[in-house]
């Protein structure tokens, strides 16, 4: 097949943007054939580009020449088209497309590159299994759909570059290859050539670089930043993902809470949605008591309320040391359905599940022989239980902080499950909240030490300072998440800026002072020179755009996203290497 060049020619207009009033214009188009229909000396091409589709008909009684190239086009190959913008007759329009009213009567075709046959149809809705459309993801990313998305992401940057300059945050770009600071997740290292057995590591995130230009008077700072962190597999993460970081010098949290909130307003407005400010404030304690989860979806109800059942009962009733409580209002549910949920707590990390009902008559329930009538009674008024309820009662055979916590997550689901089953959450609901007040450490059994809840430079309250090394579980952090729509899309503090209070943490935390200076030696001998009070945040791009496009995984809005393997599929990576690269960086190879 023999290729055209493209010259010295220029597109007039995008496929897209054809309307009626463009009846009449000589036009130039290329792009991609979404499509081709031969109908004898009728040849309809649906040329596609980023804006749209836009039919092309070449004629043989007209442009013999076009139209005979027209019939070595498949699908994919790319074309540019000169012709007349023409009204479609009123029985051929197409209400489907926005330029359905007109097409194209093609005096020029130029075939500017062929195709193979993709291994997918390149249409927006595909039932493709995603292995296969991410190795081919250039393909992938043809389709309207993930256009859109990856548009709709560009879009929401620009917002935050606009909305942060407005506010007078500098963006700075800070190292990709640093130091290791191990804490929380592992890093992704990079061995160094010149310094043979020496390694940078790409940055979990900006923190101490952003609280170093705090101490450096920049007092404002952002920046759209890529941060890489060497997980385990999970689902729905990535080893490199994007952030909205920002960190402000003098701050206060309700200040930095505002200008958040207004940026959070702005992005949804690009997909027409209203927020309503100030967002709600709700305390770790309050959050982990009524919905079991820190990141509480709050767009429906369905509150749990701790109770206690009577001690006489606790030997005929196992597993309900630590009791919950979730009045279910006039809920509909079978008896199999309520024996499914029951599966599905002890499935979640309950010990134990139990139900009744409310009734005009009295309480309807198993557990009348062991609790009794009395009990039950009160157990519904704990609940604030009324005639027609449900009350759901989800136990633990401790009160353990694991047993707990296995307690909170069991709750959690089936708060949610109901959510969906009684479709509780209504479409187009967007809802905030901020939560506050974390606890600052949380103890590790099997390290046998505290570690950081959020991140080792979180500040404690003032208040809790003197509680610092005597009782440690009892401290609260400066520290606070945003949550939407029961994801966590962002989370920051207020963070130490004095060296005595940050050395007091460390140790805390296990790390002796000669520790602490090997790992931080640079950043603690900063705080020394003047470190203004400071505090910020950092909010998870893909997360944000995820919710925007209405896309349950973030893989739909990142343009070259891994697996959750961490493997690249389109371009085979992680990959090995040569053994001269090995060598030249004196790294050998030991398989485990």
């Amino acid at each position: 097949m023999e290729l055209d060049l493209l010259g010295e020619r220029r597109r007039t207009h995008r496929c897209g943007e054809l309307r009626k009033a463009h009846a009449g214009r000589k036009v130039f188009l290329a792009g991609w054939v979404a499509r081709r229909r031969d109908l004898g000396n009728l040849i309809f091409l649906d040329l596609r580009d980023h804006t749209g589709v836009v039919q092309v008909v070449l004629n043989a009684e007209v442009s013999p020449e076009a139209h005979a190239k027209a019939e070595q086009v498949r699908n994919e190959f790319v074309v540019g088209v000169e012709g007349e913008v023409v009204l479609r007759s009123p029985e051929t329009v197409n209400p489907q497309l926005t330029t359905g009213e007109v097409e194209v009567k093609g005096q020029t075709l130029l075939l500017l590159n062929e195709a193979k046959t993709p291994p997918f149809p390149i249409e927006d809705e595909t039932r493709t299994v995603e292995e296969t459309r991410l190795r081919y993801r250039y393909l992938d990313l043809r389709r309207s759909r993930m256009q859109q998305n990856i548009r709709l992401r560009d879009r929401a940057n620009q917002v935050v570059r606009q909305h942060m300059a407005g506010h007078h945050f500098v963006e700075v770009e800070t190292p990709f290859m640093t130091r290791s600071t191990p804490e929380g997740a592992r890093d992704y290292l990079v061995p160094s050539r010149v310094r043979q057995g020496h390694f940078y590591a790409l940055p979990q995130s900006p923190q101490l670089f952003k609280q170093l230009l705090m101490i450096a008077g920049f007092d404002r700072y952002f920046q759209i930043v890529r941060c890489f962190r060497d997980e385990d597999l999970r689902a729905d993460r990535q080893p490199e993902f994007t952030q909205i970081d920002v960190e402000m010098a003098f701050p206060q949290r309700e200040e930095l809470f505002e200008i958040i909130e207004r940026l959070m307003e702005k992005l949804l407005a690009i997909v027409d949605v209203k927020v309503e400010r100030p967002f709600p404030r709700l305390s770790y304690t309050t959050a982990m008591e009524k919905y079991g989860s820190d990141k509480p979806d709050l767009r429906f109800g369905l509150e749990w309320r701790r109770v206690e059942l009577p001690a006489n009962s606790l030997d005929k009733l196992k597993g309900f040391q630590a009791v919950k409580a979730l009045r279910v209002p006039n809920a509909k549910l079978s008896r199999s359905q309520l024996d499914r949920y029951q599966q599905g707590l002890l499935e979640a990390g309950a010990s134990n599940s139990a139900y009744f009902t409310v009734t005009e008559s009295g309480i309807q329930s198993r557990l009348k022989n062991a609790v009794g009538e009395e009990a039950l009674q009160q157990l519904a008024a704990a609940a604030a239980a009324q005639v027609g309820d449900l009350v759901i009662l989800v136990g633990a055979d401790s009160t353990s902080r694991d047993k707990l916590q296995s307690l909170d997550q069991a709750s959690t689901w089936l708060r949610l499950e109901l959510g969906r089953k009684l479709e509780l959450i209504k479409p187009g609901v967007w809802s905030f909240a901020w939560v506050v007040d974390f606890p600052m450490f949380e103890y590790d059994p099997k390290e046998k030490r505290f570690a950081a809840m959020h991140h080792p430079f979180t500040s404690p309250r003032e208040e809790d300072l003197p509680k610092l090394e005597s009782d440690p579980a009892s401290v609260k952090a400066l520290a606070y998440d945003l949550v939407l729509n029961g994801q966590e899309i962002g989370g920051g503090s207020i963070r130490m800026h004095r060296r005595d209070i940050q050395q007091r943490v460390f140790k805390v935390l296990g790390l002796s002072d000669e520790k602490a200076r090997e790992r931080f030696g640079f950043f603690m001998d900063a705080l020394e020179y003047g470190a203004p009070p400071h505090g910020g945040i950092a909010l998870g791009v893909d997360r944000i755009v995820a919710l925007l496009a209405g896309e349950s995984s973030i893989r739909e809005v990142i343009a070259f996203p891994k697996t959750a393997s961490a493997v690249d599929l389109m371009c085979d990576a992680p990959a090995s290497v040569d053994r001269e690269q090995l060598e030249e960086l004196g790294l050998k190879i030991v398989k485990h």
